[in-house]
């Protein structure tokens, strides 16, 4: 992301709701490329530190709405990057099922050719399961209006949470790659839904 703020002086009074997206920091399964849902982690050190940076970055940028998933490391880069943000459980990482704590690569021993995107997870969620529930949250943040939303989540929810601004399937959430503890901005223009920045 670099050293500068983001900054935004765009008024908002007559534009479409912005919606900001910061996925949380390193933890030790990101790390190891564990999938991690209902595993409550905190950030490890380098997590941390990049939650921390993530504060004088947005510093620059006034935010009408701070969301937050209630799991531990998306409210920790929250609140290390100085928010409080409100609690939405809809935030939540898509759920891995039996998956949880395990790595494709590992999943691909027992069944090859496993897609999460197309497959899901057994007694987990689908692509779908996550998109719906994503759904109800661009529905709440259209409902409040003109604003500027940021929401700290997760990787793989965030990503869905785009495909679904975008009008898209849930499953092309697989084209949007975000990284730990950097920024996203979703908008529109001309009345079509974009992306205005991506791992800003």
């Amino acid at each position: 992301m670099g050293d500068r703020p983001l900054r935004e002086t765009a008024p908002m009074n007559d534009a479409p709701p912005e919606l900001w997206l910061a996925r949380h920091g390193d933890t030790a399964w990101t790390v190891s490329r564990q999938h991690t849902s209902r595993t409550d982690l905190e950030l490890n050190e380098d997590g941390v530190a990049a939650a921390r940076a993530l504060g004088p970055k947005l510093a620059a940028v006034e935010f009408d709405v701070v969301l937050s998933s209630p799991l531990r490391r998306a409210r920790q880069t929250a609140e290390l990057a100085g928010f409080e943000p409100e609690i939405d459980e809809r935030l939540r990482e898509f759920d891995y099922g039996e998956y949880e704590g395990r790595t494709t690569d590992d999943i691909h021993q027992e069944r090859p050719g496993w897609d999460l995107w197309t497959d899901g997870c057994p007694g987990g969620e689908t692509a779908a399961d996550v998109g719906r529930r994503l759904d109800a949250v661009i529905a709440d943040v259209r409902a409040r209006g003109p604003r500027r939303i940021l929401v700290f989540g997760h990787g793989h929810a965030l990503r869905i949470l785009t495909a679904r601004w975008l009008e898209l399937d849930p499953a092309e959430g697989r084209r949007f790659l975000l990284a730990p503890a950097d920024v996203a901005v979703l908008g529109s223009e001309h009345g079509y839904t974009a992306v205005a920045r991506w791992n800003a």
